[in-house]
């Protein structure tokens, strides 16, 4: 099954995160995710303006809500970005890897383009 098409199971405090192997994985599924430290997911995109960028971030704050799993979000002129991480275990779970895939399924193809930040 696609990533997008699960749900975000929540996760109880104490759970472990994904091993090594488990993320690879998933990756293979998130193109232009970056995993930072083995700690969160981040992917940034950039946009015509700052309304598609907005709309963007509200768009995908909308599947966090629906899905009761909350990413983090920057926004400014023409850009956004998503980090992407499991509060509670304080690391990365299979929900992560679902939301990451869920913001990917929504984002229209043009003008958007997804870019990696270097912090």
């Amino acid at each position: 099954m696609a990533l997008a098409n699960e749900a975000c199971l929540p996760c109880r405090e104490g759970a472990p995160t994904l091993t090594d192997q488990e993320l690879t994985a998933l990756m293979e599924e998130l193109p232009d995710w970056q995993v930072i430290d083995h700690h969160h997911l981040r992917k940034g995109w950039r946009f015509e303006d700052f309304r598609a960028a907005l709309d963007w971030v509200n768009r995908a704050g909308a599947i966090c809500e629906e899905q009761g799993h909350h990413a983090e979000f920057s926004l400014g002129w023409g850009h956004a970005e998503a980090v992407i991480y499991t509060h509670k275990v304080d690391g990365l779970t299979r929900a992560d890897a679902v939301l990451a895939a869920r913001f990917d399924a929504m984002e229209p193809k043009n003008p958007y383009a997804a870019f990696v930040t270097d912090r």
